[in-house]
């Protein structure tokens, strides 16, 4: 649980909204990637189990998720789908779908918390934090909204239309049984094609120095 809110805080003395904004699937081998930026209440107090979203049980992430669509200003979901990501690289996609995130919000926000240590914006203040997802509570909220949005979406939609590669449980996260379906079936139009050939020819490297 994160208990500290000393990002939030300079901006919330002064009645300034904030925006925590993360992303999830990065680094899959299919499916979309998924950006969250979520807005919570000045001086929010209600943050029982709010966490980064991979130190939690999925039963936890939607309960916590369930309570953020309740009580947070403004949550704003985006996704770029495999095809632009291999057009226009997983890192160029992260950083558009999240400054979409911030862009469609609901609110007017003065400043914004991002995961990690890169980001750009023409025009919104912003602070980026490695592990932001672990120390900031705005942070950890929209990976919680990112995380669980992305899951259901390869659960449902992804699994229902390639149920050979069990995307509802490997989520298009390079796992053992996907290789095998990759193995057995071939990649779909879900998958990442240029994830997938550097994955396997970093695999057939590691063979061969084997």
């Amino acid at each position: 649980m994160i208990s500290q809110i000393q990002y939030e805080k300079p901006f919330w003395d002064t009645k300034t909204y904030v925006a925590g904004v993360d992303e999830v699937g990065r680094g899959c081998l299919a499916g979309p990637v998924v950006a969250a930026a979520v807005v919570l209440p000045l001086n929010y107090t209600n943050m029982a189990g709010i966490h980064d979203s991979k130190q939690l049980s999925e039963k936890k992430r939607n309960e916590l998720y369930g309570l953020l669509q309740e009580e947070a200003l403004s949550i704003s979901i985006q996704s770029l789908a495999q095809d632009v990501i291999d057009r226009i690289n997983i890192r160029n996609a992260t950083l558009q779908c999240m400054q979409r995130a911030l862009d469609s919000l609901s609110i007017p926000i003065h400043h914004a918390f991002i995961d990690g240590n890169y980001f750009v914006h023409e025009s919104l203040p912003f602070t980026t934090i490695v592990k932001g997802d672990a120390t900031c509570l705005s942070i950890a909220a929209a990976s919680i909204a990112a995380k669980v949005f992305r899951d259901d979406w390869m659960k449902t939609i992804a699994h229902e239309q390639y149920p050979e590669y069990r995307f509802d449980k490997n989520k298009g996260y390079g796992t053992q049984q996907h290789l095998e379906s990759l193995a057995k079936y071939g990649p779909c139009e879900l998958h990442r094609q240029t994830f997938l050939r550097k994955f396997f020819e970093r695999q057939l490297t590691l063979f061969i120095n084997e």
